[in-house]
């Protein structure tokens, strides 16, 4: 199983290409044992210019910046869940594939990233509302749209003013969205955190070589990291809501990111007796990962 065919990061990164359109990436880009191009992905400022590169060449978006120590999303993947949600709306649209403004979609936790919204308004021209506990985030994510009018004009950024709310506060009275997405907190505490953070510089082999572990997942502030109850409780609380706005949304996703979780997801569903609900399986190189989706519709 590989990415999704609409998917527009195939294969290699395509170096020169990139380094034409975001000259400052060239320092960045060292050569692998095979002699390939690529840059070192423990190395935040590479992975943040890389960002910031291909978000330019396919997507048009100027000037994408985060703050320091915040979440530097890996785009190809996000992208993916973009092309998943837009075939699952198409199949409950005659098979075609919802595009422009009338289709209104809510991403949770939208970070200062912005990643979704402006891959979705990229490549299907959907209208988002972005929520965040984090003014900073939300700051930063304004910055990005401040430069790019054309997004701006679809993207619409809500602050959560409560942590422990996912969709109240933050959907309308009579709002409509086609559909939900996000990438909840993985984590409990700070410490398991961190604790994934040694686990994954593990696996790029950098432990050990006199480099300090990063504090966090490679940026990602707490809210973006840690929630109470980790994953499964953040889960439990939008599978709860989400019953209070069933008729106000067609169809609610999340990530999912152990397959181990599949079982008490889908009873919690069961409990809060959705219509139905689908597990689209994504794999990107060696990471799999899953999307959860429901509707009471």
């Amino acid at each position: 199983m590989s990415s999704h065919p609409r998917n527009r990061h195939q294969g290699r990164y395509n170096f020169p290409k990139l380094i034409q359109i975001c000259p400052e990436l060239a320092r960045f880009v060292i050569k692998n044992p095979s002699g390939d191009s690529t840059i070192d992905f423990a190395d935040p400022p590479a992975v943040k210019m890389l960002n910031g590169a291909l978000l330019k060449l396919f997507y048009g978006v100027q000037g994408w910046d985060i703050p320091k120590n915040y979440l530097c999303p890996p785009i190809p993947g996000r992208a993916d869940y973009i092309h998943h949600v837009a075939d699952l709306l198409a199949e409950f649209n005659d098979g075609k594939i919802p595009r422009g403004p009338t289709t209104r979609v809510l991403d949770v936790g939208v970070g200062a990233n912005c990643i979704y919204p402006l891959i979705g308004q990229g490549e299907y021209e959907w209208s988002f509302v972005g929520t965040d506990v984090d003014p900073i985030a939300l700051e930063a994510a304004k910055k990005i749209l401040d430069a790019n009018p054309k997004a701006a004009a679809q993207i619409e950024l809500r602050q959560q003013t409560d942590p422990l709310h996912i969709f109240h506060g933050v959907i309308r009275k009579e709002e409509k969205f086609d559909l939900t997405i996000c990438n909840p907190p993985f984590h409990a505490t700070l410490e398991d955190a961190r604790e994934g953070s040694r686990r994954k510089w593990q696996n790029l082999g950098k432990e050990g070589a006199g480099r300090q572990t990063p504090a966090r997942n490679f940026g990602g502030q707490g809210s973006e990291l840690v929630t109470e109850g980790g994953e499964l409780g953040f889960v439990e609380r939008m599978i709860q809501e989400s019953i209070q706005f069933s008729k106000q949304v067609s169809w609610f996703t999340t990530l999912i990111s152990k397959w181990n979780y599949l079982d008490e997801v889908y009873a919690m569903l069961e409990r809060a007796r959705v219509t139905d609900a689908i597990t689209i399986e994504m794999s990107l190189g060696q990471k799999k990962s899953r999307i959860v989706t429901w509707t009471f519709k």
